[in-house]
């Protein structure tokens, strides 16, 4: 006899009646058949054992070790697995009919946005923040491209708030997310979705975690890499950035990392330059620009001369102290790529009027 069958089969114990009905019913020699009769099994115990009334299992679930019969069981991702051949058209009528005797949740966003945020739970337990790249993929789920679709949902519904509050119109509340979701996400990291780059808040949140384990502030590139971020750079950049920085963010660096902005002397030192401190070369000079012209129309080849101090990189590319910056070509490029922008980013260029 299997170990699946003595699980149900031993009579010495109380067994669930439901549980041997299905037994009986399901049990089949090919795989596939017992893998569904495992994960009906598994269903059908979890009920049990949570006091759920309906099937609305987290992505994540795996049943314990100890469960006779359906121990480390990933049943979690079988439901998902049923939800998506249930929306293809793909799952078998007597198997629909089977799930929904259990209470089946069928609703793709709802379970969706239930499994979504099991996964950014995990994913913040294991990182100490929940602020993924776009290309993170956790326990099998695309748990970055999720997290940038609810930070763009929490925005639109911030933005919506902020227009309610100003007297004015909204053109529409498509796809901006209830507060009760915010709250959800709030509870896993009131940091997930910044006003500013999610990239400076995850070097903040990871160098600021650094710190708060015993060990002093990295200040040289390459001496501290933590989960693909060198935060010796990233230090040195905001330092170097300082008066590019908002009010809060420059907040956040004196009063919890205890970081100043770079003393005068040490600007004309070269400087390892990271992706934030390039960006905000680049946009000074487009500001300079802007200020001087009133306009953002830059021709191709035209190179932007900046003070060495005005450069949050500290550079210093000639003898007498200028910074030369190639805007028109740096504009020309982040046009081609404008879809790969972040908010912020696009923000600052149309403050400037910048032509798409």
């Amino acid at each position: 006899m299997s170990g699946a069958a003595a699980g149900v089969l031993r009579f010495s114990e109380q067994r669930d009646p439901a549980v041997l009905a299905q037994f009986v019913r399901l049990r089949v020699i090919d795989p596939e058949g017992a893998y569904w009769r495992r994960g009906i099994e598994a269903a059908t115990r979890w009920l049990r054992e949570t006091g759920n009334s309906m099937l609305r299992v987290p992505y994540t679930t795996v049943t314990p070790d100890d469960w006779a019969g359906t121990g480390g069981y990933p049943l979690g991702r079988w439901i998902a697995e049923q939800r998506r051949a249930y929306g293809a058209g793909t799952l078998e009528a007597q198997r629909v009919v089977e799930l929904e005797q259990l209470g089946m949740v069928w609703s793709e966003q709802e379970a969706a946005w239930a499994d979504g945020v099991a996964v950014a739970r995990a994913y913040a337990a294991a990182h100490g923040h929940f602020l993924p790249p776009t290309s993170a993929v956790w326990d099998g789920h695309p748990i970055g491209v999720w997290a940038k679709n609810a930070r763009a949902a929490a925005r639109r519904a911030r933005a919506n708030e902020e227009l309610r509050a100003a007297g004015r119109p909204v053109p529409s509340a498509a796809g901006a997310m209830t507060q009760a979701r915010q709250n959800e996400l709030d509870a896993i990291d009131p940091g997930w979705c910044p006003a500013w780059d999610t990239t400076w808040q995850r070097c903040y949140r990871l160098a600021h975690n650094h710190v708060q384990a015993g060990a002093t502030v990295p200040t040289a590139a390459g001496t501290v890499v933590v989960q693909g971020e060198d935060l010796g750079r990233w230090v040195t950049s905001q330092q170097h950035g300082w008066e590019q920085l908002l009010a809060a963010q420059q907040w956040l660096l004196e009063n919890t990392l205890g970081l100043e902005p770079a003393a005068n002397e040490e600007a004309g030192q070269p400087v390892p330059r990271g992706q934030d401190a390039k960006w905000a070369a680049n946009l000074a000079a487009a500001r300079q620009f802007h200020a001087r012209e009133g306009h953002l129309k830059v021709p191709r080849k035209h190179v932007e001369c900046l003070e060495a101090e005005a450069d949050p990189a500290g550079r210093q590319d000639r003898a007498d102290g200028v910074v030369e910056v190639k805007l028109g070509t740096w504009l020309d490029n982040v046009r081609r790529r404008a879809a790969k922008l972040t908010e912020q980013r696009r923000a600052e260029l149309d403050a400037l009027g910048i032509r798409w």
